[in-house]
């Protein structure tokens, strides 16, 4: 027997077309614990954002958790999917500052593998960039990401906050070779003469890294500036 037929056996006075109602109502009235957690996860890993904004309408929570703490919000934006960012940003209650296990927050793993778009999603909706401890701008400027480090200094970003070693952007972007980065940070007024755990400057590590270039900038800018005082 059909598998119609069979359900028409069970209930022969009923339409296949009041079955069909049936049947769809029923698969939306299942609770949200009938869809498995990794669905979710992987929705927003992925960029399904209306698989996301679907089960989170039938009762999943927007801040659901992977095994490592990593939020929807921190899968997203780590995985540059600004589609599923806009659809979280947007629920009521969402975490836009919560941490992972390692500490991360959205934005900083936005920040840290350059994701700019996601980057200033997540600025225009209030997300957390100034605190202590490792942040967008020091990431950004460890890693390279020129667009990203202007973005956050546009937002106000404190441009001399420390790592908890006391390096600063300058420093990080000094000696990883990041012209770009430094440039932005020098017009902008970033400290020349901090020091940190290791009495290291940015202009010495740009010496001991061999980034001549970057090290001829900073003494450039020393010399501007003590000629404007």
């Amino acid at each position: 027997m059909k598998p119609v037929a069979r359900i028409r056996s069970v209930f022969p006075a009923v339409s296949v077309r009041a079955l069909a109602v049936a049947l769809v109502s029923l698969h939306l009235a299942l609770p949200a614990a009938a869809v498995s957690l990794d669905d979710l996860l992987n929705a927003a890993k992925l960029g399904d954002s209306a698989e996301v904004a679907q089960l989170v309408a039938r009762g999943m929570d927007p801040n659901s958790t992977d095994q490592s703490g990593n939020t929807l919000l921190i899968l997203a934006a780590r995985e540059d999917q600004p589609a599923v960012v806009a659809e979280l940003v947007k629920q009521r209650g969402i975490k836009l500052d919560a941490r992972n296990a390692a500490g991360d927050s959205a934005l900083m793993l936005a920040s840290l593998r350059g994701h700019a778009g996601v980057v200033d999603q997540l600025l225009k909706a209030g997300a957390a960039f100034d605190h202590e401890g490792w942040n967008p701008l020091l990431y950004a400027a460890f890693e390279g990401r020129a667009a990203i480090a202007g973005l956050l200094l546009d937002k106000g970003a404190n441009i001399d906050t420390l790592a908890p070693n006391r390096s600063t952007p300058l420093m990080f972007a000094a000696r990883n070779g990041h012209g770009e980065v430094v440039a932005r940070l020098l017009k902008a007024g970033a400290n020349l003469d901090l020091a940190n755990d290791q009495k290291e400057t940015a202009e010495s590590w740009a010496v001991k890294y061999r980034n001549t270039d970057i090290a001829g900038m900073i003494q450039a800018e020393r010399k501007a500036r003590a000629a404007r005082r």
